[in-house]
Parts: structure tokens; C-alpha cells; sequence
């Protein structure tokens, strides 16, 4: 670019130009004209620059006032005109030696004016860019927040580095000239121009203080220059007294809170928030803020440290409530194992007392896991949201809490995140709190991440990063009403670094001096940020020693009334500490209303009118690929003769409970058409780009709303998700189906800690549906077992006691069960299983091992009959064909589950055995069904009983059922085992060897000799 051009882009008209021009008060920027003061508003440089043109209008434009051109025309001029005789320069033209001397200086000059404001506005962008990483945020003064020491070239940190950089072409002697400022800067206020020195000042100020400012990755210019106004605005900070009296006291209550329980019990592990007081007043700034943007509801999750202060002092829960768990011998009422104090979650309506707005505060039960908790979160908040009808989020938000060392290295972390700004899963904006204690348990964070921050991972959804030092309880304030206006502005992620630092071990036992000798030495000197922000506000005057005192000695008295309260409670309740209740579904004591389950028949005109639309487009010129038109076709072939396959019994579950006005959401990969192109519930034009359909949508008039979407490709974050968004209300049925069934291992933290032990734990129920796709048919080990022996060593129920048999056995079983397994081998079982999934009178997790080959099996296929009026679940279909006509005859009954049975069924009918052998199918695996079982095995007195399965020995069910068989039979005879052979992998990958296997344990199943001479 050549030095006209340069020149043009800084003086070019429409923005900020160097020639200023003041006229009726205003300060305007345009360019010069001798004639009229001001031209029209086009650019000349280009045609003027090449003579003496431009220099000379310039200078008619400082004859009339010296104050016409930028400061550095003036002093210009100025040196000439001193060097040039006085008889000329009385003259209105400029004489020739003027003019020559004037030319011969003015492209240098012109030169030199564009490279000095270009480095000028090249310094303040490296200040918004780099400005963190010299920001003063360790409160302890020994570590640097990014993890090094490397102060950033650009960045002018001290006068004399001015020079020595020599990035800038400047010096010490320009240090009080006076620059335009650029548009994308706020730091002079009102003023257009600020000296050298000036800017330097304010960009320290504002950039390098105990606030950190990462945001110049994002690619939304408004999005920036909305964050530049709220930091680098003159004054910007500022707090009343009233606020600064507020700041203080809830300073005084996180703080005292944490040493109550340190003076009480004090070798009791609490997690207490010791050197991150500052956390509480910073939650409660965030939801003032919130609240004042017409936020109503703010659903929370976090880890361990700190939970107790923020239970007590941001959701309110009652203090004694707290306190009783610390006795040990508080005995735990008849509701489940319960969890440890530090766990527990939390529900609480109130008045926001500096709004005076009714708030709904949700702090979500978690395990130890660190993070698990963030999807959950998120699928409650989206939930609530839906719910209420808050598209955008106005209404309810959510809060998130992290750990530093947890924030970098837990993946859900990132899953979380990618889900931040999808349609379906968005909550539009989530503040993320990191409590950065600079350490992790006992590892440094040197070694525990690669990148400068804990937060980096933040970056990759264009979040902005506020770092504050966490002993500025000010600062504090400051970034997190900040962090409300953007969530509340744009709708957007937002992380805030409190850095800070653990006065403790990772708990109040450990010994932290073994491995951080030189931090905890440093700690061990650190004033509490109480006493030093407390010094502060007597020392301006906001509040007296006296005023302090008290405040400190009233939250004190109202922790001593507690504790003293506490010593009363003897059994502790975990219902009370429920963070999602559900208001009338249970009764006032939490129990069902009732222990009957409705019937799950459908009328013969609600199958048809549903089969109708599953079958059809019902949007006009809607063009469809011929694929899915043959399927529609075959659908309609299935409706006319009155018979479903295993898509429509799905079709069937939903419609008929969108029409009772149940929500039904599923969620997951590639679920929208289906794995196996099955489902297609949403329907694509062909020749409108993002044209959709979906049927399910035009069922009935008042029908509730059908959700099915594509999830990102991640099970952890997802099922998280889904499990969230199922706590909301009982009355949605929520769906996550794996892509295939073994994709579930990566979510297995989400299965273990909440979906099979939550309602132990936590009271909590949910009534979330898995679906997992499982079957051995030759496609490898990772696409063949959903692992079902995982499912079901977690069930509850004790293998050696039959349950008393009466009432309604089957409901009772349900309730007592952590969770549901079934393989249904039929469409009309699977519509069965999952209307009982609703129509039950309280939530049960629900895993279903769904079928591959069986969705187009021609023989798995049910009657309307099958889920007509007066039908239900079958847990257990016994024998169907001449074995059940001749029971005495019969030598061997196989029991088994899922698509097995038909493979059974077809050598059976090969080998012509069906009056020798029964085959049972087991369709409700857990809660095991032991009457039926009992029945069944009572009928064929003289036959052998066998379990067979198309998995590993290892593997599968059997370890699940024969303990259970065995007690049905009270260990009178044996139940024998048909299947593969105990492997390491789940299938082989090979299909000859498959098919081999096969034929093999088909070919033990029916030799009837096979367990002859065999011992037990």
C-alpha cells in the first residue's frame, strides 16, 4: 500500500479523522476547505496528495484558525512559518520558498502522522488482545493465572519499554502527543484524542488490573465492542455505598458461615469454601442481575467445595437443616441410602430481596464425579424452558460451577459446550463460574493442563472469558453483573475465572504442605479477603468498626440458634433436600397416589387414525424421496391388514400419548431417521432446501408437541442432557437412543451415578427411556452387545428371595426396582412397555435392548389385536404352538429373550420339535418375574429347563437369571445353559465364524440328549 493510501484509510471521511474541526460547540471530523471551512463528504486524497494541493488547503485552513488541523499540522506549520522571513509570512498565499519547504517536508511528515496512529491503534488492540496476561490475578502474588511469566512484546508495560520494543516506532518524547482515538476503543470517554501517556494509563487500567479480559477471538464485531464499552469505559466501575454495605454483608455471612462449622466440627470433611469466600456474593450479584433482566427461575450445579455455604447462603436452606447432618447419630428415614451432605441438592421458591421479584433457585444433587452434573443442568433448564414456553430464555436460566482443574480436564466439559447453540438443546446462555483454586487435589496446574488457562475450553463456542482476582471482592461484583447483562444481551455462554486459592487441603484433613510447600506457605500469611475488604470500607467511610462488629456478631447469633435448633431433628428425611419436586403427582408425603397401573390397550379408531398419518405427507406439495415413499407405501399395506411393524408400534406409543397431552422427546444420534432408516419422523422435501415435516405434529388438534432431533456426536453430554430435561415433569415421556447399543459405555458415569443410583440417593425420580440397540448378527464386537450384563448387575433385587406374591405383584415390583430392563421381541410389546412407562402412577428409568434385523423381520410383526382394549405388557409370552397342548409331553423348555426366540423358532420347526420343545420368551428381564417364572415352570413338570442366549456365556443374561431360576425352582433342578462360549469381546468379527456359533449352540438347544450324565 503506498503512503497516499495509507494516509487515506486513517483521514478518510465517515469515521474518526485526524482534522478536527469545531463549530458550534460539536466536534466534528471532516475534511478542510480554505473556501467553506468544511467539504462535502468525499474523499480527495487520492487526486490531491500528488501536489501541493492538499498541503496548501491545509494550510488556508490554519491560517483561519490554528485549531482547524490536528496538532501535529499545527506544530507543522508552525516550524515553518519560524524558519520562513517575515515579509512572507504575512502573505494570505504561500510564498514559493513556503511552498517548496512545505513540499519538501509534507510526505514525510503525512508519513510519519499515518505510522504513529496505525501504532497507536496497533498498541490498543494488543492491549484488548494480550492485555490478560499481565493482569494481577493471583491473589496470592506467585503464580501467574496463564501458567507463565512471558510478558507479551507488545504490550507497554513500563515508559522505558516504550523504546526498547521498537514495535512501535515510538518513544519516550511522544509520550504526551496527543492521537485520535480509533472506533474500536472506549477508553476516552467523551474525548476524541488522549496523549500518548493518557492511553497507556487507561489500557493498564483497564486490561492489566485485577480483571483479565478474553474476548478478541470472537468473530461478532457488536459482540466485542459491546465488551470494550463495559470495560474500558472512564469510571464504568463504580459502586454506591449501599451496594458496597450489601457486598459486605454477604461477605460476612459466606465467610462466618465457613468458620462456624470449622469451630463445630472441625475434623469433619465439609468441603468449605476457605479462600473463595468471594463466591457466594458473586452468585447472589449474578441472580440480583438476572432477576432485574425478568429471570424468574435459576437452576445450579456445582461441585463438592462450597456446596454447603451455597446452600445456606444463596438458596436459603434452612441452617439446622444443614447443621443435623453433621450428627452422627441422625438416623436416615425409610427413603434410600441417601448421599453425603456435600452431595445433596436443593429446591427453594423466595422474594429476591434487592428486586423484590419472586426467584426459584435449583441446586441439582450430584456425585463426586466433577462436571457429570453440567448436561444434567442444562436438559432441566431447557426442560423448564419449554415448558413455560421461553423460547429465548428470558425466563429461566442456568448457572454452572467448576473447578478448575475439572473445567480443562473433564471432556462433558467440551460435550457441554457443543450443545450450548443448538436448536434443540440450547439454553441460551449459561453463566459458567470457575472457582480456579490454582490447584487440582494435590496436582499443580502445570502439569494438569496444556493450555494458559483452566478456561481455554470456553473459546471454542465464542464464550467470553472475564479472569478477576478473587480477593477484589469489587472486581468480583463488577465482572459478574457484567456476565449477567451479556447472558441477559446476548444470549450467550459466558465464563467468569474467579482465581482464588483452597486455604486448605483438598479436604479440611488433608495436608496440602506435602506438595505445595511454597503456595501453602504463602496461604498461611494471607489475610482473609473479609478483613482486608472490611478495612477498605471503614477506611472510606461506607461503614463504622462498630456497624461491622454487629454485623458479624447477628449472623453469628443465627448460626448458634441453628445449631442449637438442629440438636432436635433425630431422623433425616432426604425428601427434603429434593432439588426437582414434582407438585401433585405424589402425595404430601412423596408416595404414590395410588399402586395400580392404567391399561395400555389402545381403541381400534385410535390405531387406525394414527396409522393413517405414520403412513402419509400431511403437508400439501411436499415432495418426498421415493425411498421413503415405498416406505409409507408398505405402512399403509401394514394399517389396512391391521397389523404394525416395529416403526408403527413405536408410532402407536407416541401418538396415542401426545393425544392424552404427554410431551414425548427423543433425542440422540441420527435418531430423527433412524440408524436403520426405520423411523423417518421427520421427513424431508426434495426439492425445498430444509423443508421438514413431521407427522407425529398433525396428529390431533389439541395434541401436546412431538420433539425428535439429531444430537451432536457425544453420549455423555447427551444422555446427561436427556436426564436433565426428564427431572423437569413426570408427565413427558424422554427418550435417548444410542446410535448403537454399546455407544452407551462413554455415558457410563451418567448410568451408574444418576439414572441407576439416583432415586437411592437423592429421592429423585426419573422415568428416562434408553434405547440400545443389541443383537449378535455378524456385524463385529462393536456393534453387536449393548451389554446387558452391566444393566443388570445393577438391579436391586436379591436373586435368593421370592417377593411376597400378592396385590398387584407386578406394580409392586416396578416400585420397588431401581430401574426396568426389557428385550421385547414384538411391535405390540414395545407400544405396551412404553405407554406403561406413563401411565404408571411413579417414574422408573426404563432400558430397552431394541432390535436390529427384527424391525423388518417379517414374522416380528403384531395384530391391532395385540394392543387392542383390555390388553397390556407382557413381562413374560409363554409358549406358543402344540408343546402348550401337551404339557406331559414336553422334554425341554428353553426360556430366552429378544430376537433369539425366532431364531429358535425356525429350528425348532426345521427339526420338527415343536410338541418336545417350549420356548418361553422372557420380555421383562429385571424386576425378574418370578410368578410367572414359578407358573411356567410348574406347567412342564417333566421337562429340562434351559436358558439359552445368542451372547457370550460371560455376557448376556445368564448370570442375571439362573440364581433367580433356581430360587423359582428351589434348587430341585438345574437350568442349563445354550450359547456361545465365554469370550473377551462381546462378537467375533468374523462371519463365517459368527454363523458357526451360531449353529452350533442352535444345534445343543435342541439335542435333547445334549445334558444327559451331565452333573449340576
Amino acid at each position: 500500500m503506498s503512503q497516499f493510501r495509507v494516509l487515506a484509510g486513517v483521514l478518510k471521511c465517515g469515521g474518526r479523522h485526524l482534522l478536527p474541526w469545531r463549530g458550534g460547540g460539536l466536534t466534528q471530523r471532516c475534511w478542510a476547505d480554505p473556501k467553506r471551512g468544511c467539504s462535502s463528504r468525499t474523499d480527495p486524497l487520492p487526486a490531491v496528495v500528488s501536489s501541493s494541493r492538499y498541503v496548501e488547503e491545509m494550510y488556508f485552513a490554519w491560517l483561519d484558525d490554528h485549531k482547524n488541523v490536528h496538532e501535529s499540522w499545527d506544530s507543522f506549520f508552525r516550524n515553518i512559518q519560524a524558519s520562513t522571513p517575515s515579509g512572507e509570512a504575512d502573505e494570505r498565499r504561500p510564498s514559493a520558498l513556503l511552498q517548496g519547504r512545505m513540499m519538501s517536508h509534507s510526505l514525510d511528515m503525512a508519513q510519519k502522522v499515518v505510522e504513529d496512529h496505525l501504532a497507536v491503534h496497533t498498541l490498543i488492540r494488543a492491549y484488548q488482545i494480550r492485555g490478560h496476561h499481565v493482569a494481577q490475578l493471583d491473589p496470592l502474588g506467585i503464580l501467574d493465572a496463564d501458567l507463565d511469566s512471558f510478558v507479551p512484546s507488545d504490550l507497554i508495560t513500563t515508559i522505558d519499554k516504550l523504546a526498547l520494543s521498537g514495535l512501535y516506532g515510538l518513544d519516550e518524547s511522544d509520550l504526551d502527543r496527543s492521537f485520535q482515538l480509533p472506533h474500536t476503543t472506549f477508553i476516552g470517554g467523551q474525548e476524541m484524542t488522549l496523549s500518548l501517556r493518557e492511553i497507556i494509563r487507561r489500557l493498564e487500567a483497564s486490561y492489566c488490573g485485577h480483571i483479565g479480559v478474553e474476548f478478541m477471538f470472537i468473530n461478532n464485531v457488536d459482540q466485542c465492542q459491546w465488551i470494550r464499552q463495559m470495560f474500558e469505559t472512564p469510571g464504568i466501575m463504580q459502586f454506591t455505598n449501599t451496594e458496597k454495605r450489601t457486598l459486605l454483608a454477604r461477605l460476612i455471612r459466606s465467610t462466618r458461615f465457613e468458620d462456624f462449622l470449622a469451630r463445630k466440627w472441625s475434623s469433619e470433611k465439609r468441603f468449605g469454601l476457605e479462600g473463595c469466600e468471594v463466591l457466594i456474593p458473586a452468585l447472589k450479584t449474578i441472580i440480583d442481575s438476572s432477576s432485574g433482566a425478568g429471570i424468574d427461575s435459576v437452576i445450579m450445579g456445582m461441585p463438592h467445595r462450597g456446596r454447603l455455604n451455597v446452600l445456606a447462603n444463596v438458596i436459603r436452606k434452612d441452617l439446622d437443616q444443614i447443621f443435623c447432618q453433621f450428627d452422627p447419630k441422625l438416623e436416615a428415614a425409610d427413603e434410600g441410602s441417601g448421599d453425603v451432605k456435600y452431595h445433596l441438592g436443593m429446591y427453594h421458591e423466595r422474594i429476591n430481596r434487592e428486586t423484590d421479584k419472586n426467584i426459584t433457585l435449583s441446586l441439582v444433587a450430584n456425585p463426586s464425579h466433577l462436571e457429570a452434573v453440567d448436561p444434567v443442568v442444562q436438559g432441566k433448564t431447557k426442560a423448564e424452558q419449554f415448558y413455560r414456553g421461553d423460547t429465548q430464555g428470558k425466563k429461566v436460566m442456568s448457572i454452572l460451577m467448576h473447578g478448575d482443574a475439572a473445567f480443562a480436564g473433564q471432556g462433558v466439559v467440551y460435550e457441554t459446550f457443543h450443545l450450548s447453540e443448538l436448536p434443540s438443546y440450547t439454553t441460551h446462555g449459561t453463566i459458567h463460574v470457575v472457582v480456579n483454586n490454582q490447584i487440582g487435589f494435590t496436582t499443580d496446574p502445570r502439569v494438569a493442563r496444556s493450555s494458559p488457562y483452566p478456561t481455554d475450553v470456553a473459546r471454542v463456542v465464542n464464550a467470553p472469558i472475564f479472569h478477576v482476582n478473587g480477593d477484589d471482592p469489587e472486581a468480583v461484583m463488577y465482572v459478574c453483573r457484567v456476565a449477567a447483562e451479556w447472558r441477559a444481551t446476548f444470549n450467550k455462554d459466558v465464563v467468569i475465572d474467579l482465581v482464588c486459592y483452597r486455604r486448605f487441603g483438598h479436604n479440611e484433613m488433608d495436608e496440602p504442605m506435602f506438595t505445595q510447600p511454597l503456595m501453602y506457605k504463602q496461604i498461611r500469611r494471607q489475610e482473609h479477603v473479609l478483613k482486608k475488604y472490611s478495612e477498605k470500607l471503614i477506611a472510606e467511610g461506607v461503614v463504622t468498626l462498630q456497624e461491622f462488629e454487629e454485623e458479624v456478631a447477628k449472623y453469628d447469633k443465627i448460626c448458634e440458634e441453628a445449631y442449637t435448633s438442629s440438636k432436635d431433628e433425630k431422623i433425616l428425611h432426604i425428601r427434603h433436600w429434593l432439588d426437582s419436586p414434582w407438585p401433585g403427582f405424589f402425595t404430601a408425603e412423596g408416595e404414590p397416589k395410588s399402586m395400580s397401573c392404567l391399561p395400555t390397550g389402545l381403541d381400534e379408531e385410535v390405531l387406525q387414525h394414527i396409522g393413517q398419518i405414520a403412513s402419509s405427507v400431511p403437508l400439501e406439495d411436499f415432495k418426498i424421496h421415493p425411498g421413503v415413499t415405498r416406505i409409507l407405501r408398505g405402512r399403509a399395506d401394514l394399517v389396512k391388514n391391521r397389523q404394525m411393524d416395529w416403526a408403527l408400534g413405536e408410532y402407536m406409543a407416541f401418538g396415542s400419548l401426545l393425544k392424552d397431552g404427554i410431551h414425548v422427546r427423543l433425542s440422540g444420534q441420527d435418531v430423527e431417521r433412524g440408524t436403520f432408516s426405520h423411523r423417518h419422523h421427520i421427513l424431508h422435501d426434495q426439492e425445498v432446501d430444509r423443508r421438514i415435516c413431521v407427522p407425529m405434529n398433525h396428529l390431533w388438534e389439541n395434541q401436546a408437541p412431538y420433539t425428535v432431533c439429531n444430537s451432536s456426536l457425544s453420549e455423555y453430554g447427551v444422555l446427561g442432557f436427556e436426564l436433565g430435561f426428564a427431572m423437569a415433569s413426570p408427565n413427558a415421556l424422554i427418550l435417548w437412543e444410542a446410535q448403537f447399543g454399546d455407544f452407551h459405555n462413554t455415558a457410563q458415569c451418567i448410568i451408574d451415578q444418576f439414572i441407576s443410583s439416583g432415586q437411592a440417593k437423592w429421592v429423585r425420580n426419573n422415568g428416562i427411556v434408553l434405547l440400545l440397540p443389541h443383537g449378535m448378527e455378524g456385524m463385529g464386537p462393536e456393534h453387536s452387545s449393548a451389554r446387558p450384563e452391566r444393566f443388570l448387575q445393577m438391579t436391586k433385587d436379591d436373586p435368593d428371595h421370592i417377593p411376597d406374591i400378592s396385590g398387584d405383584f407386578e406394580v409392586q415390583q416396578l416400585y420397588d426396582c431401581n430401574w426396568i430392563v426389557v428385550n421385547c421381541s414384538t411391535p405390540a410389546n414395545y407400544c405396551h412397555v412404553l405407554r406403561r412407562q406413563i401411565l404408571m402412577p411413579f417414574r422408573k428409568p426404563l432400558i430397552i435392548f431394541t432390535p436390529k434385523s427384527l424391525l423388518r423381520h417379517l414374522d416380528a410383526r403384531s395384530s391391532f389385536d395385540d394392543v387392542a382394549k383390555g390388553t397390556k405388557f407382557k413381562r413374560l409370552i409363554p409358549n406358543e404352538g402344540p408343546a402348550s397342548q401337551s404339557l406331559g409331553q414336553v422334554k425341554r423348555v428353553i426360556f430366552c429373550t429378544g430376537k433369539v426366540y425366532y431364531e429358535l423358532a425356525k429350528e425348532r420347526k426345521r427339526q420338527n420339535l415343536d410338541r418336545d420343545v417350549a420356548i418361553i420368551r422372557l420380555e421383562q428381564i429385571s424386576p425378574f418375574p418370578f410368578d410367572l417364572i414359578r407358573e411356567e415352570a410348574e406347567k412342564y413338570t417333566n421337562a429340562e429347563l434351559v436358558w439359552c442366549q445368542e451372547e457370550h456365556k460371560n455376557m448376556g443374561y445368564y448370570d442375571y437369571v439362573r440364581p433367580r431360576f433356581l430360587t423359582v425352582v428351589a434348587n430341585k433342578k438345574p437350568i442349563w445353559y445354550v450359547g456361545r462360549d465365554p469370550a473377551a469381546a462381546p462378537a467375533t468379527g468374523n462371519k463365517s465364524t459368527h454363523l458357526n456359533e451360531l449353529k452350533k449352540f442352535m444345534d445343543t438347544a435342541f439335542n435333547l440328549s445334549a445334558f444327559q450324565d451331565r452333573n449340576l
